[in-house]
């Protein structure tokens, strides 16, 4: 299928949160604050407001209503404590954002500044054991004697590899329009990943109702976890619309995107691995540190994976948060599993050299029965098939184990591979199908990221009802609709799709109108350990003088239940690894330790991929089939591409040079080093 809303985007009709047009709207810009910690002292909004177009300044002089139990990072100007360097501490609203933007300049704050704390490290005093890491699991998990099983080992690793923090940058910067009505209720244009948990945090932190707010995100353009939860614009835009009783704009700037919308948190990993004279392991031990805000405790689950991954007698798995004057960490493209494989899969590599043995063949034999940790049954499970049928394709026979042997000129060659894994998971949601003369709609409050949700559901509606794709639309995006879960956490397709086959099954038993709630069939689902698997392959070249590095092939193969739509699932699964690509090469934002905050806040200097980077991507996935999982068999596709690829890249360098680089990114100023 070509994509449902295709020609809307290539033709500029698409409407995304900035662009709603509604009468009489005015603009609002944040101010933020200057300093990494400390307390407002006095805001000085004098010579703001005597510019031409200015309505209002906003702050905490005088705090707006809000609800007591509105979320620390959304509670604007209820307090003067300033936790970190660009926390909203004023706002200007104008009649054109020129004007807003003008005049914030000239908001004058001053303040106590105290001194400030911004560097993870991993003999921070303030580490601790959290009671729970995301989204809900154990903070540390130990199974057997994991100091016995090293001394016993053949062969063993104890290595640290450490990662940067990265940002989400969406294509689209986040946005919202608020307009509120005369009896009391509230619209907001938002850059949302789901609109009915969006509106539910709107009206909570506003102190209003639920069926007092909808939310409407019709299009949005990327998100990668950056959207996944409400951030600060769409309160601003809410309190400044109130405030002059016009509706409000507020578009963030891709600057202050670094700053107010989550980021993927620097993480410390600490791996020790044995493994006997067979290869086997015989202890896993992975111990992580990540830091969070002083605001809200969000803790990392780097090494969740490494309960999932490997056979071994012993297991021990930890994690240590610090809590800084930083801005409050968020989900990026595969939380957790996205550093933690890094550091896991780039150990296993580490591991393959101490024991002799080539990097796919000490995978495959340390292939586990059951969930390692849990000890539940896979639903399925063909990480084996993928490393298989991934070595075939790429050549895997032909390489020398040696590293630093293969040249091209003044060119090193290497090649790596690396697994990946990320949960299956579903969760409740509504949907409604409808017969409409001669066609059927399908309603529910899902959310179209730029990922195609709205061609995937039409599929699986047709499919359902047994019609032609032609005859099937969906509606999608408005908290007006049958509420539906965000699109996040490789979820969203499981999680409304199962709505939709229960709607469309519904519909054809009624023959006017079917819906669907599958709370029930969720809380329902049998215990099983739900995991889609891949492997990575990459093929490097590095500059002997240079160190510059340049990715000639990544292949990805993929188990990953049925792939839904085959052209959707190529571009997932190439964007994740071009990610991947990313945070392996290029990606990282600094941290600026004397005064607090980021450094590098824009493209211009927070890189990342292009086409050019990488002259042959390949994604190929297998024919697998779990009926367990859900009505469509599907697993989650959204994330498990960027899963591993960084650790691929990683080690390929290694063979192509023999130099191990364990923080990333891997630079040429790192490979140069002596």
């Amino acid at each position: 299928m070509n994509r449902i809303e295709g020609r809307e985007k290539v033709t500029g009709l698409a409407t995304y949160a900035a662009e709603y047009p509604v009468k009489g709207v005015v603009h609002a810009f944040a101010v933020q604050a200057g300093i990494a910690k400390g307390r407002v002292t006095d805001v000085d909004a004098r010579a703001a407001l005597a510019r031409p177009g200015v309505l209002a300044v906003l702050s905490s002089g005088h705090p707006p209503e809000l609800s007591q139990d509105a979320a620390p990072e959304l509670a604007l100007f209820q307090r003067p404590d300033v936790a970190y360097r660009g926390q909203i501490v004023a706002a200007v609203v104008a009649e054109t954002l020129e004007q807003a933007r003008a005049a914030a300049r000239d908001v004058r704050v001053q303040y106590r500044e105290d001194r400030h704390d911004v560097r993870l490290r991993a003999d921070h005093p303030g580490l601790y054991r959290p009671e729970k890491v995301n989204p809900g699991l154990p903070t540390d998990t130990v199974k057997g004697d994991v100091e016995a099983g090293l001394a016993a080992a053949a062969a063993t690793v104890d290595v640290t590899y450490t990662t940067p923090v990265l940002h989400n940058n969406p294509m689209e910067p986040h946005a919202a329009l608020a307009v509120w009505f005369e009896d009391g209720g509230l619209t907001v244009f938002d850059s949302t990943q789901g609109v009915s948990a969006d509106r539910d945090t709107i009206a909570r932190t506003l102190g209003l109702a639920p069926e007092q707010v909808r939310v409407v995100a019709r299009h949005v353009g990327g998100g990668f976890g950056a959207k996944g939860t409400t951030r600060p614009h769409a309160i601003l835009a809410a309190l400044c619309a109130r405030a002059v009783g016009r509706p409000v704009k507020v578009s963030l700037t891709r600057q202050q995107l670094f700053d107010v919308t989550g980021y993927r948190t620097p993480t410390i990993q600490r791996l020790r691995i044995g493994a006997d004279a067979d290869g086997r392991l015989t202890a896993l031990d992975h111990e992580v540190a990540v830091q969070s805000s002083t605001l809200v405790e969000f803790a990392e689950q780097a090494a969740a994976p490494a309960r999932v991954m490997y056979a071994t007698p012993a297991l021990r798995t930890a994690h240590r948060l610090v809590r800084l004057d930083v801005a409050t960490p968020s989900w990026m493209r595969a939380p957790g599993e996205c550093p933690g494989m890094y550091a896991l899969e780039s150990a296993m590599d580490e591991l393959a050299v101490a024991a002799g043995l080539d990097p796919v063949e000490l995978r495959v034999r340390n292939e586990p029965e059951a969930e390692p940790d849990s000890g539940l049954p896979f639903s399925s499970r063909n990480l084996v098939a993928c490393l298989r049928e991934g070595a075939c394709l790429f050549g895997w026979e032909r390489r020398d184990p040696a590293p630093g042997v293969r040249r091209e000129g003044r060119w090193l060659v290497g090649t790596g591979v690396a697994a990946s894994t990320y949960p299956s998971r579903r969760l409740p949601s509504q949907a409604t199908a409808t017969a409409e003369d001669d066609d059927f709609v399908v309603r529910l409050a899902a959310a179209d990221i730029g990922t195609g949700a709205r061609t995937a559901l039409t599929r699986i509606a047709a499919d359902a009802l047994d019609v032609p794709p032609e005859r099937v639309r969906v509606e999608l995006g408005d908290s007006d609709l049958p509420d539906a879960p965000l699109a996040g956490g490789s979820m969203g397709l499981a999680s409304w799709g199962s709505a939709v086959v229960a709607a469309c099954e519904d519909l054809r038993r009624d023959g006017k109108q079917g819906e669907a709630d599958t709370t029930a069939a969720v809380k329902a689902d049998a215990r099983l350990a739900r995991h889609a698997f891949g492997a990575q392959f990459a093929e490097v070249r590095v500059d002997e003088d240079t160190g510059e590095v340049r990715v000639s092939h990544l292949l990805g193969v993929f188990a990953c239940g049925r792939i839904v739509d085959a052209d959707l699932a190529r571009s997932q699964f190439v964007g994740g690894m071009t990610m991947g690509l990313g945070m392996a090469l290029m990606e990282q934002t600094v941290t600026d330790e004397r005064f607090g905050g980021f450094v590098n806040r824009d493209l211009a200097q927070y890189h990342i991929p292009v086409c050019a980077d990488v002259e042959r991507i390949e994604a190929v996935w297998l024919d697998e089939h779990d009926e367990r999982l859900n009505p469509m068999g599907s697993k989650g596709i959204g994330e498990i591409g960027i899963v591993g690829t960084a650790a691929a890249i990683g080690n390929a360098v290694y063979h192509a040079t023999g130099r191990r680089v364990r923080d990333l990114p891997i630079t040429p100023a790192k490979l140069l080093e002596r």
